[in-house]
């Protein structure tokens, strides 16, 4: 029952251990004071501290402590192994999306054509962050809304060769984010490599608590910027095995998010079959691609229809007059964003 508590096994130990040392001190070759301390035989007329104090009578004075303390709790309270266990317990069974939506920040850190991440500091962008923030939560309804970096970690070279972010950079903006209460996201741009590797590369960096996944079908291509790639239902249920698994491996709690991007039917082949059901892994269908308000609410609607991936996220562009590079016009305000259907619980901007 929630509101009671088993006799403690510490009742038990103690007696036990009790026991034993009433047994030591008779048949033994040493007794214990009333202080706890190790006397010899009687007779043996040695110096009463000559000999350290007895194990389980420390171990005893332990356990006396421990159950003064416990006995102390009012009757409704957990015992400290009861509170972690419900504590595991309970972040397993809670959704981070249940209260909360995530507002990102897109881009590589070392790139000021990929996005807003690499056009500012850490520091200006948590700045530029709480800002924005504060406008999605005037229309957020009440729910909390959580920063984010989205951080590009596989960039797609030509012929779809893959750059990996270096460990130095993304450790920075880890601890940067973890200091400042952001959530990180690192997202995989597969190129010429299977789903499943690309994830396999990610998975050492949710040893943080704030790191959460993602891939990208658009650039599972060895034809960058040439031709769309595409990634299968049963490869995005596999990854998301794979992911689940790594994490009851190495007893990760909770639940983490992997992000599939998609703006266009070729990204994502027998949507149908992709499962979202997985206790450990959240999946989030973002909405990607760039251009008027009504195309972008037409790439969302289209992404809406896949009811198998219910948790939907929303992405925008920003213009930053970079020549060749799509951007929003205009872009959607907070409300227009809030107004979709269904309601994006990620957003982000690049």
């Amino acid at each position: 029952m929630l509101f009671s508590r088993p006799k403690s096994s510490a009742v038990f130990l103690t007696a036990f251990f009790i026991t034993i040392i009433s047994l030591f001190a008779v048949f033994g070759s040493s007794r214990l004071n009333a202080e706890g301390l190790s006397m010899p035989p009687a007779g043996a007329g040695t110096a009463r501290n000559a000999d350290p104090l007895f194990p389980g009578a420390l171990f005893t004075d332990y356990l006396a402590s421990w159950n003064a303390r416990e006995a102390a709790r009012p009757y409704w309270v957990f015992t400290e192994t009861e509170s972690t266990r419900f504590y595991r317990h309970f972040l397993d069974a809670q959704s981070m999306l249940l209260n909360d939506d995530i507002l990102a920040f897109y881009g590589h850190p070392l790139s000021k054509n990929m996005g807003i991440l690499g056009r500012y500091s850490k520091q200006e962008l948590n700045e530029k962050l709480d800002a924005l923030a504060a406008e999605y939560s005037a229309q957020s309804g009440g729910r909390n809304v959580r920063k984010a970096f989205y951080i590009i970690f596989g960039t797609v070279w030509p012929a779809g060769d893959i750059g990996i972010i270096s460990d130095t950079v993304l450790k920075e903006y880890i601890d940067f984010a973890l200091e400042n209460d952001i959530l990180v996201f690192i997202d995989h741009q597969i190129g010429r490599f299977t789903p499943v590797d690309s994830l396999k590369k990610m998975l050492p960096w949710l040893k943080y608590p704030n790191v959460h996944l993602a891939l990208d079908p658009e650039w599972r291509t060895t034809k960058p910027m040439q031709e769309i790639g595409t990634v299968t239902a049963d490869e995005i249920n596999q990854c998301q095995k794979v992911m689940e698994d790594y994490m009851i491996e190495n007893n990760i709690p909770g639940e983490r998010l992997l992000v599939i991007h998609q703006f266009n039917h070729i990204m994502i082949s027998s949507r149908d079959k992709v499962q979202s059901d997985f206790k450990k892994v959240r999946l989030v269908h973002c909405a990607d691609g760039f251009g008027t308000p009504a195309l972008k609410k037409q790439t969302y609607a289209y992404n809406a229809q896949a009811d198998n991936m219910p948790i939907k996220g929303f992405k925008l562009f920003y213009n930053f007059n970079i020549p060749g590079a799509g951007f929003d016009s205009p872009l959607l305000s907070p409300q227009e964003v809030y107004e979709l259907d269904p309601r994006p619980y990620l957003i982000m901007y690049q």
